[in-house]
């Protein structure tokens, strides 16, 4: 068989576009070849970084005329995403500036591009490393130290600024004194009277800010025995300690020390003036955080030292720890294994330094950066991973926050209580239990038999309740959850008594039946007005009380087998919950007799909460004002409370924020399809265009509604947040003044409980409450109300301030 040949006349052209294609993927895998070499130099190989660094500059030198535009953005792109290599980096572009004075320039130039754009896009740790990165080429003789003075000082004029808020302020400085361990020896050596004046400016600016938001972000209310230190504060402690070592440093690794007579013959190259962009409404500031501690170096007696809390060995450890947890975060294993495979683990106790940077990161107010399974799951592989030494000190590390937990900040007890049951379901619920048995003398609402309760609350959503009982020593019994049975009140021995018991049996008979909607409503019409059982605070008459007591308890004690039994439930007879909720009271009435079959079960409770806000049988308004009544007094400090206010705030919250997005991409193509349409009718000769697609087009009607639903939307959230902090206002206000009227002492443990969920429910949701902040000043949180309460909301404005 002949195969088909091109015709002769062809040839030419065949063998051309073979070379061209040809070209082309010999010049990718070029680039692909350089990107690998560039990524993985100076990780472990068997040959030194010295001369991995100088085979890579012989490599990179040859190809630097073809490939030198992809070699600068590979090398800029390290610079930002790969912190943890900056000296490496620094000292790679230092050697191919020696050889190469065009090329280092136009790296500068490509650097100083990148950390402007940062700054203005408001990528905050992009620009932080860029500006690391080209203070750590003075170092290696690329920029000069004048230039990189200009620009932190520049930097440090916006600490001047006026009409900005303090936390772009706090940025800035920020951001130049954590450059300073890297280049303040070279400085302090070449320009020491330019740094002590751009120190003394630094030192200006920190005493005189304001640290009203530092007390809500503690995560105790006592400095004993660590300080709970503010992020701007803890780090100029570590580098005026760096100041008086003479800036010298145990941490950072230097390659270019190596090469300092080939580098000290390079020519330098100025930094442009860079003027930071100024402040606009738009733009969002890192929010200032404390500074965790939890161990110094008398709780880790074996081994190296820890470096003490205000050495800058400590600081540079816990960034490359966070460091490393947000770059393998979303694989738990590859995660550990980074972390265990720290590059300085002989000279600092390592697993006390991880256990540390992980508590901080699950205890980070206003909230973690990262789901709180996250951190769970990474501490389990860690203790797979070193089962000798890990389980040992987080052990300890338990200990720790336990016997600290009278102080302990609300949030931060909510997130304890999840992480320690997690942890305890991942390793058969053992504990040594007896340790604790101390806290059984305490007052039950005491924050350590607290503690425990909660645990074993959650516990049981992990387990089940036999396997709890059985786990806990009989010391515990008062501690452990009751049964998680279902109270159908309309089985119970006196059940003759209630008006509702023969409806409610024939309610159970019809829906075993397999009855409609309409029929439990027939059914239920059955039923007087009004009821032994009814609620007697009711005023309105607009709702039946009875209805809704005998349909909601009969349906839910049906379905109560379990959670898909329940929503199927809820589902089938939507139609009935419409009906019956018709008033904001309705609604109460629904969620009371939710609370009375099921008060043994709080995640039922939880979750069936969250279902009927799904389908809209109640308003997020009726859940805040129902946990603010006098009937839930008695819950207000249990923890599941507060996680059906929470999930109803975010409820409300994600419908804003969804109408929102919808409004603005609606907005958008509308705008599109304008400017299609005039480019259309301005076009002379008519041009073939792409179709519009009508389907999807907005209507200005379509916009105007959407514009009205998002404004309605945002007058419930208003609402609701006015109903949450009006309630809170009312309850502690009664508690203070009652206190005052009985000559008690205020501070309670109830107190203390219910004004740190004030203060998490600012935190938890600050970026919505921040929209209202001036309306909640105005109509609740003014200057006549008491000190303790306002002090709350102030420390909340701080944030952004």
């Amino acid at each position: 068989m002949n195969r088909r040949r091109p015709h002769d006349g062809d040839e030419e052209g065949y063998d051309h576009r073979n070379r061209k294609r040809r070209r082309v993927s010999e010049n990718q895998e070029i680039e692909d070849r350089l990107e690998s070499l560039i990524l993985r130099v100076g990780e472990r190989s068997t040959s030194s970084v010295e001369s991995n660094l100088e085979g890579l500059v012989s490599v990179l030198e040859a190809d630097l005329g073809t490939f030198r535009l992809k070699i600068l953005r590979i090398l800029s792109d390290c610079a930002v995403k790969m912190p943890e290599k900056c000296t490496i980096y620094t000292t790679l572009v230092g050697l191919l500036n020696a050889k190469n004075y065009k090329f280092g320039g136009e790296f500068v130039d490509h650097m100083v591009k990148t950390f402007k754009e940062a700054l203005k896009t408001c990528w905050w740790d992009a620009a932080r490393y860029s500006l690391r990165f080209l203070a750590d080429l003075v170092n290696c003789h690329v920029i000069s130290a004048t230039s990189l003075l200009q620009l932190l000082d520049t930097m440090i004029d916006v600490s001047n600024e006026d009409t900005v808020p303090q936390v772009r302020r706090d940025w800035f400085v920020f951001a130049v004194l954590s450059t300073l361990p890297w280049v303040g020896r070279d400085l302090y050596e070449k320009k020491e009277s330019s740094l002590e004046s751009l120190l003394l400016r630094i030192e200006v600016y920190l005493n005189k800010r304001s640290k009203k938001h530092h007390n809500a972000l503690r995560v105790w209310s006592v400095d004993a025995p660590h300080p709970q230190e503010e992020y701007l504060d803890c780090l100029w402690a570590q580098i005026r300690k760096l100041r008086q070592d003479n800036w010298a440093e145990k941490h950072i690794p230097r390659p270019y020390l190596a090469f300092d007579s080939i580098l000290c013959e390079a020519l330098q190259h100025n930094l442009p003036p860079i003027v930071p962009p100024p402040h606009h409404e738009s733009y969002q500031y890192p929010m200032p955080w404390v500074v965790y501690r939890m161990f110094d170096y008398t709780d880790c007696p074996d081994g190296p030292n820890l470096p003490g809390a205000h050495s800058i060995e400590r600081f540079l450890i816990e960034e490359h720890l966070h460091h490393i947890i947000e770059t393998h975060r979303l694989e738990r294993k590859d995660c550990a294994a980074q972390l265990l495979a720290f590059p300085y683990k002989n000279k600092i106790p390592l697993e006390y330094c991880i256990v540390e940077v992980i508590f901080a990161e699950i205890f980070h107010m206003p909230t973690p950066r990262y789901l709180e399974i996250v951190y769970g799951s990474i501490l389990i592989e860690l203790c797979k991973l070193q089962p000798a030494t890990l389980p040992q000190v987080l052990a300890q590390a338990t200990e720790i926050l336990f016997m600290r937990i009278d102080s302990m900040n609300t949030s931060c007890f909510d997130r304890f209580v999840n992480w320690f049951s997690y942890h305890l379901s991942n390793f058969k619920f053992t504990w040594s239990w007896e340790e604790w048995d101390s806290c059984l003398l305490l007052d039950p609402e005491h924050p350590r038999p607290k503690f425990i309760q909660e645990v074993l609350h959650k516990c049981l959503r992990l387990s089940y309740h036999q396997r709890i009982t059985e786990m806990m020593p009989e010391a515990y019994a008062k501690l452990i959850p009751i049964a998680p049975q279902p109270n159908y009140k309309y089985a119970s021995e006196d059940a003759a008594s209630l008006a509702g018991t023969q409806v409610a049996h024939q309610l159970v008979v019809a829906i075993r039946q397999k009855c409609t909607p309409e029929e439990v409503i027939n059914i239920l019409k059955e039923l007087p007005n009004s009821g032994e059982n009814a609620d007697q605070e009711m005023s309105e008459t607009s709702f039946n009380p009875l209805k809704i007591d005998v349909f909601v308890q009969t349906l839910l004690n049906l379905g109560a087998k379990s959670f898909s039994h329940s929503f199927a439930a809820i589902s089938k007879f939507h139609l009935v919950f419409k009906a019956l909720a018709e008033s904001e009271e309705a609604q109460i009435c629904i969620l009371h007799n939710v609370y009375e079959l099921w008060q043994n079960h709080q995640q039922m409770m939880v979750v069936i909460i969250d279902k009927l806000l799904k389908l809209q049988i109640v308003d997020c308004s009726a859940v805040a004002t129902w946990i603010f009544s006098k009937e839930m007094t008695g819950e207000f400090t249990k923890m599941y409370l507060w996680e059906i206010l929470h999930l109803t705030i975010k409820k409300m919250n994600k419908h804003v924020i969804k109408l929102s997005s919808e409004l603005t991409d609606a907005k958008d193509k509308l705008a599109k399809v304008d400017s299609s349409s005039s480019e259309s009718e301005d076009e002379t000769t008519p041009k073939r265009k792409k179709p519009i697609n009508h389907v999807d087009k907005p209507t200005e009607e379509m916009v105007e509604r959407m514009e009205e639903k998002l404004e309605a939307a945002n007058v419930d959230q208003k609402r609701l947040f006015l109903i949450v902090f009006q309630r809170f206002i009312m309850i502690l206000s009664e508690h203070l003044v009652r206190s005052d009227t009985d000559g008690r002492d205020p501070d309670t443990d109830w107190y203390r409980w219910t004004i740190g969920r004030l203060q998490q429910v600012f935190l938890m949701h600050h970026e919505q409450v921040q929209k209202y902040s001036s309306t909640l000043e105005t109509l609740l949180f003014t200057s006549d109300l008491d000190s303790h309460i306002l002090e709350v909301f102030h420390q909340f404005v701080a944030l952004r301030a």
